[in-house]
């Protein structure tokens, strides 16, 4: 298996990676952060959002200049999941302040919250029901628009772009 993730079984390492950030979203010491430490709260979630972000921008930036020494196919599906373990994350701390959230009580209830959104399926039993909640839902839309729409054109680019070269290099064109 090579590193770059390419070639028999070079899925493995990814896949790995996105298992143990799972696992360290449900294993992290969230519970330290909330409504006992507002600032550090904050900080910590829009510096994390921040440093995927710019993260994001570098690999989109990577496939529409078309460099080779980059692995978006990898990067990219890790750094969405990512995000969307913050923006869980960010939520759970959130829905310890009082009537801030409304059903969101553990860790899953975050990451199903995030991902109803993310999916723009908005079942209602989990609702944001104050300001702060409300604000960091509108964020996460604006980042799914913005981001996660730019990140998923630019793998399917970057996709489409290696399916024709493969196609080229067996037809011999």
């Amino acid at each position: 298996m090579s590193p770059s993730g390419g070639g028999r079984g070079g899925w493995v390492w990814p896949v790995g990676a996105a298992a143990a950030m799972v696992a360290g979203y449900f294993l992290l010491p969230l519970d330290l952060l909330g409504p006992h430490r507002p600032g550090a709260s904050w900080t910590v979630f829009i510096a994390a959002m921040a440093v995927v972000a710019v993260l994001l921008l570098r690999q989109i930036r990577a496939v529409l200049a078309e460099r080779r020494d980059i692995r978006p196919g990898i990067t990219i599906p890790l750094l969405m999941c990512l995000s969307v373990l913050v923006f869980a994350g960010g939520y759970y701390s959130l829905a310890k302040h009082p009537g801030e959230f409304v059903g969101l009580e553990t860790r899953l209830d975050g990451l199903y919250y995030t991902m109803v959104t993310l999916a723009t399926v908005g079942f209602g039993d989990i609702t944001p029901n104050g300001q702060a909640a409300r604000l960091v839902t509108i964020l996460q839309i604006v980042y799914n628009f913005v981001f996660l729409t730019a990140a998923a054109t630019a793998l399917t680019q970057w996709v489409r772009d290696r399916a024709g070269e493969r196609a080229r290099s067996r037809t011999g064109s």
